[in-house]
């Protein structure tokens, strides 16, 4: 099965959560994974041949919460292209806000930018209408799995 390196971006816990449950669902299907709550470059490099599933809040004006910023900004800045890289995205936002889920899309455009491969769609959590991410990311997280080779 494949191997899963997911890295978090929080500021009250609930991408950790959603990244622990994903990491148990993963598992379940027989994954190897591993999660990051604070990320290194040197972590990430570990995936680039496998998966890496980005979990992320958003925080500020749309804006990378403190624990994966430094990773962003390093995969941005040291990384350059890396068309060998899959990878899903779990974005959680608070739509009251103009930059709604701004965090994960900042990160997403990145990732496309670089010529990483996106497996699935972007799952876009909505504090106001699911106040209990999980329930919506569990069932995503599974397809998700289903997809890795």
């Amino acid at each position: 099965m494949a191997q899963v390196g997911i890295f978090v971006g929080t500021v009250y816990g609930n991408s950790l959560l959603v990244a622990e449950e994903a990491e148990n669902i993963l598992q379940q299907q027989g994954h190897e994974v591993k999660v990051f709550e604070e990320g290194t470059l040197a972590d990430w490099q570990l995936y680039r041949q496998h998966y890496a599933l980005v979990v992320t809040s958003t925080t500020g004006q749309g804006d990378l919460p403190d624990s994966i910023a430094p990773l962003f900004q390093a995969i941005r800045d040291q990384v350059g292209y890396q068309p060998e890289l899959r990878y899903g995205l779990i974005a959680l936002g608070d739509s009251s806000y103009d930059n709604f889920c701004g965090a994960g899309r900042t990160f997403d455009a990145l990732l496309q930018e670089q010529g990483a491969t996106r497996v699935g769609d972007v799952l876009e959590i909505d504090a106001i209408e699911q106040p209990e991410p999980e329930v919506v990311s569990c069932p995503w997280v599974e397809q998700w799995g289903a997809l890795l080779k």
